[in-house]
Order: C-alpha cells, then sequence, then structure tokens
C-alpha cells in the first residue's frame, strides 16, 4: 500500500451513517486515521474513532461537537463535508395547458440548508482549528449534475453548484495557512437510494456511463482518501470528477 501520510490523523466525516459517507469513514479508518462520524441518523463509532450525532445546519450543534472531538482526539487535520439531501422537483410543472407543481419553498431551503449552508457552517467551524495547529485538508462533496445541471433538480445544483464555487474561493483564502480545500463530484453511485429505483432505470443509467456501471460508494472514498494524502500536496482548488466517463458519454 502506498503511503499517504494519514496515519493517526483526525478526520471528520459528516453524513457518515450511511452510503458514501460510511464508505469514506470506513476508507479512512483503514488508513490508521481517528475518525470522527457525524450524521442526524443513528451511527456506530469506528475504531479509535467516536460517533456523534450531529446536525450540520445548527452552528450550536456543530460547535458543541468539535469542542469534544478536539478535546478526546486533538485537531481535525481532514474535514469532509458529505451530507447532503434530496427534494427533487420541476420549477414549474405544466400539463394540458395547467400548471399542476412547482418547487416549493421547503423543497428548496431544506437542500440548500444541508448541502450549501451545512458545508459553509461545518467549514467555518473546523477551518479555524486547522490554522491554528498549522494545516489540514478540506474535502467537499459536490456532483456531476452541479457542473452540467439534471432536470427536476434546481435546489440539489444550486446547492453543488455553489460548494464549487465556494471551494474554490476557500483555497485562496486558506492556502496561506497550508489548508487545501477540494471538491469531489461524483457520477452515479450505487448507494441505497440508487438501489431502491427500478432496475430499468439502474441500467439506463450505467448505459450512459462510458465506463458501463456505476460507480461505488468506495470509488468516491478513494478519491477523498487521494486528495488528503501527501500524493495530492500540491493540488487545492480543483473538482475532481468521479463519474465513469458520465458527462462525455451523454
Amino acid at each position: 500500500m502506498i503511503e499517504t501520510g494519514l496515519k493517526n490523523k483526525v478526520v471528520i466525516v459528516t453524513g457518515a451513517a450511511s452510503g458514501i459517507g460510511k464508505a469514506t469513514a470506513e476508507r479512512f479508518a483503514e488508513e490508521g486515521c481517528r475518525v470522527v462520524c457525524w450524521d442526524v441518523k443513528t451511527g456506530e463509532a469506528l475504531e479509535g474513532g467516536i460517533f456523534q450525532a450531529v446536525d450540520v445546519t445548527n452552528a450550536t450543534s456543530i460547535e458543541t461537537a468539535l469542542t469534544e472531538v478536539v478535546t478526546l482526539l486533538g485537531t481535525p487535520y481532514v474535514l469532509v463535508n458529505n451530507a447532503g439531501i434530496l427534494r427533487d422537483g420541476q420549477l414549474v410543472k405544466y400539463k394540458e395547458g395547467v400548471v399542476t407543481g412547482v418547487l416549493s419553498d421547503e423543497q428548496f431551503d431544506a437542500v440548500i440548508a444541508v448541502n450549501l449552508k451545512g458545508v459553509f457552517a461545518c467549514t467555518r467551524a473546523v477551518a479555524k482549528h486547522m490554522i491554528a495547529s498549522g494545516g489540514g485538508v478540506i474535502l467537499n462533496a459536490s456532483s456531476v449534475v452541479g457542473l452540467y445541471g439534471n432536470f427536476g433538480q434546481t435546489n440539489y445544483i444550486a446547492a453543488k453548484s455553489g460548494v464549487i464555487g465556494m471551494t474554490k474561493v476557500w483555497a485562496r483564502e486558506l492556502g496561506r495557512y497550508k489548508v487545501r480545500v477540494n471538491a469531489v463530484a461524483p457520477g452515479y453511485i450505487a448507494t441505497e437510494m440508487i438501489q431502491s429505483v427500478p432496475e430499468k432505470i439502474r441500467q439506463n443509467m450505467a448505459e450512459h456511463t462510458p465506463l458501463g456501471r456505476l460507480g461505488t460508494p468506495a470509488d468516491i472514498a478513494n478519491a477523498y482518501v487521494w486528495l488528503a494524502s501527501d500524493g495530492a500536496s500540491f493540488i487545492t482548488g480543483a473538482v475532481l470528477s468521479v463519474d465513469g466517463g458520465l458527462v462525455t458519454g451523454t
């Protein structure tokens, strides 16, 4: 195994109870990291780490948990802003000359709160500690649809595009403190959510991916670990698409 320089580092992963977040937490643990799992759902601590119930939309929840992390394990070296939700819907749904639905304020606000403001709030809290300790790595979950758009996902794309913008700003602002900031843009990934959709739709997703398959949570987790590692020490402000060539295949 290639040495990553991550052994014994403290890593926080948000949305770590399931899916990509869980795979990412487990992958960092394999590297010998002390992993802190944050989620609003119930979860379990990994060996050498802790699990905390954290609402990424609530600054007090974040700060309380972070104080405990620093006390028990030390200053975080890596923050993976993975937590996210979906509330899909067309901006305006129109059928036979009649408006039959719209994307609601609740749908829009809920996704922005978790997927965009949550990234902001967690990074604001953790970056202060990274600066004081001499450096760190912040990794943000965007999406291939944040780069190219997708039908019925105005709110999700607004958030994921915003994450890319914040990533580039923070790379500029925090670089002088030896804090690197990058984003990962997954394509179609076979999470629990995707597995629940009809087989025909999953097959269509795979067919539109040049590599001929859906991605796995492990594919994304490996990207996060590499971006956090010494091997990526001169990379900041980047958006790494992990999508099996999806964009070039559509």
